[in-house]
């Protein structure tokens, strides 16, 4: 399984890879995964230290002091974003085929076969 540093490493060079192609799908759904891994790497509100009174409205004295760290995903939280990101294309696809949106369809069929090509 690889990390989230791996993963986005691997998402980059795909995306690399899909720009030159001039492939929108792969292009799309690459920039969206990535995407959802930094957001899953937000820091959490609940670390931030708590605000002082008497500074700048909603801040805290000192350089740096107001800054959290982000979270680190391991190799099963980051794989999980990505089969998130691809399990809820492939639904989706499902969902817009049974309303007879053909094309919706297939163009999330194909993001979901590039981020299952990508999950092996």
């Amino acid at each position: 399984m690889r990390d989230a540093r791996q993963w986005k490493a691997t998402l980059r060079a795909a995306l690399s890879q899909a720009l030159r192609a001039r492939e929108a799908d792969a292009v799309a759904v690459l920039r969206e995964t990535l995407a959802a891994i930094d957001n899953a790497e937000a820091a959490s509100l609940a670390a931030a230290p708590p605000v002082e009174h008497g500074v700048i409205a909603g801040g805290v004295a000192g350089l740096g002091a107001g800054e959290v760290p982000r979270l680190v995903l391991d190799a099963e939280a980051a794989t999980a974003v990505v089969r998130r990101e691809a399990r809820e294309r492939r639904e989706a696809a499902a969902l817009y085929a049974s309303l007879g949106r053909h094309e919706e369809a297939g163009r999330l069929t194909r993001q979901h076969a590039v981020l299952d090509a990508l999950l092996g």
